[in-house]
């Protein structure tokens, strides 16, 4: 009891200094955003418009389908799918029971969503494969870092009904493309984890080893935890005296099947075929339980020069061919690929990697006075009714600030329309560049611009 007590007083003295410390920067408590969550403003958004569009485009240029999900599911979706014992499912995810008493939780990652919409669209009886892609928000209660927030965002891609190391293969090679056209140079870690056929001597191997003498004291609290629910985790741990101690486990590579090495070499060829670099690396795992056969990650490589250290992954995923059939569903061989949307333009703002402006060919409507304003707006939808980039401030009544606007817009021609011109029925084109201007015919003003953009 004692406990509780000291605990409820730290709270109350870590949200009293939090007060004051919003008072000091002269906001309320209730009108900040919740730790772990981001805004997305203004200028960043061109970032994320050039990451998902990116990967949407290659997505379905490689014939992946676009699917939406809701945020909110069954709790034991993903109970069964993610797994009781990984850390998403018992530390991070947020769940409650609603006001009908129904259990539900925000996705924690978006895979066991779109294999429930698979199965309960009907999706089993569509010629297959059946590939498709999503892209929206997960949430994870955990410790927001670098890179890393509570409500962050996936592009998701799956492939159901494929069998073939080709589709493993055509995974990676979507996410090195989306990676070397945003210019960010990546690292590919690439292993196979086995099927539950070759799994279970290796499990057996990776127990004995960690349970010698002196490794499992070694251990943090939750690998040794993990030890006798789900071993392979440990090698997934980040903790640094698990991760020296890993480096001494057995590779599972040397407990594979014939069918696991087989799938497996056939894809490290389509990887050497293709010029695509990768490291094999044998501690590699995937930290939720469903994962099958073969596995990989995209780190970002550090510049050695910025002295920053470590690597930031950027996305991962690899084979499930027993999920489908373990919500219910026929057996469908399934693989996935996840990449981090904050992570990725994270990478994309700190390498420098410049974005395409979007300043060509705008034309600016200034207007004087409430008459011309009102047929400024006309000519402003017929402008861009006809497909011409088109800009205004309509709510400013200076000239001298609404050509600064055009100015800081970086438009190409201005079109001048004030009480003189309304009545001699023209209007005034100003080169913005040389700062010439001319009046022209008001009814040959849509001829004219496009007339001097396209001789551009």
């Amino acid at each position: 009891m004692p406990r509780h007590k000291n605990s409820g007083n730290n709270n109350q003295r870590r949200d009293f200094f939090h007060k004051e410390e919003l008072k000091q920067k002269g906001l309320s408590e209730k009108l900040v955003r919740l730790r772990g969550m981001k805004d997305v403003i203004f200028e960043e958004n061109k970032y994320w418009d050039l990451v998902i569009k990116k990967a949407s485009d290659l997505a379905e240029v490689y014939g992946f389908k676009k699917i939406q999900t809701p945020i909110l599911e069954p709790l034991e979706l993903y109970r069964k799918s993610t797994g009781e014992s990984s850390d998403i499912v018992s530390k991070e995810m947020y769940a409650f029971v609603d006001k009908n008493g129904e259990k539900i939780a925000l996705r924690p990652e978006i895979t066991p969503s779109l294999v429930r919409a698979y199965i309960e669209n009907g999706m089993l009886n569509m010629p297959h494969p059946v590939k498709m892609y999503s892209v929206g928000p997960i949430f994870r209660h955990e410790k927001p870092q670098a890179g890393r927030y509570r409500q962050s965002h996936q592009f998701d891609m799956e492939i159901f009904g494929e069998a073939s190391p080709v589709a493993d293969f055509l995974l990676m090679l979507i996410a090195y493309n989306i990676f070397s056209e945003l210019q960010i140079d990546i690292e590919l870690q690439v292993n196979n984890i086995g099927c539950k056929q070759c799994r279970g001597e290796y499990i057996k191997k990776l127990t004995g080893y960690y349970k010698e003498r002196g490794n499992r004291a070694r251990l943090c609290n939750d690998c040794k935890r993990r030890l006798d629910k789900n071993p392979l985790r440990l090698l997934d741990c980040k903790e640094a005296n698990c991760i020296s101690l890993k480096e001494g486990a057995p590779p599972i590579v040397d407990f594979l099947c014939e069918d696991c090495k087989k799938k497996f070499t056939r894809v490290l060829e389509y990887l050497d075929e293709m010029n695509i670099p990768y490291n094999l690396n044998l501690n590699l795992v995937r930290g939720l339980d469903y994962y099958t056969g073969t596995v990989f990650e995209i780190t970002a490589k550090e510049d050695p020069e910025k002295n920053q250290g470590g690597q930031l992954s950027l996305g991962g995923g690899g084979r499930y061919d027993t999920l489908v059939e373990f919500f219910g569903g026929r057996p469908t061989p399934t693989c996935g690929l996840a990449l981090g949307i904050e992570r990725t333009v994270a990478k994309i703002k700190t390498s420098g990697v410049p974005l395409e402006k979007d300043d060509k060919n705008i034309i600016f409507l200034a207007q004087l006075g409430d008459a011309a304003r009102r047929k400024a707006m006309l000519l402003f939808e017929e402008l861009r009714k006809s497909g011409l980039k088109v800009k205004q401030a309509f709510t400013r009544d200076s000239l001298k600030d609404q050509l600064e606007e055009a100015n800081a817009l970086g438009a190409k021609l201005t079109l001048i329309l004030g009480q003189k011109e309304m009545n001699d029925k023209t209007i005034l084109i100003r080169d913005m560049e040389s700062g010439n201007q001319e009046v022209i015919d008001y009814k040959k003003v849509k001829t004219e611009v496009e007339k001097r953009i396209n001789a551009v």
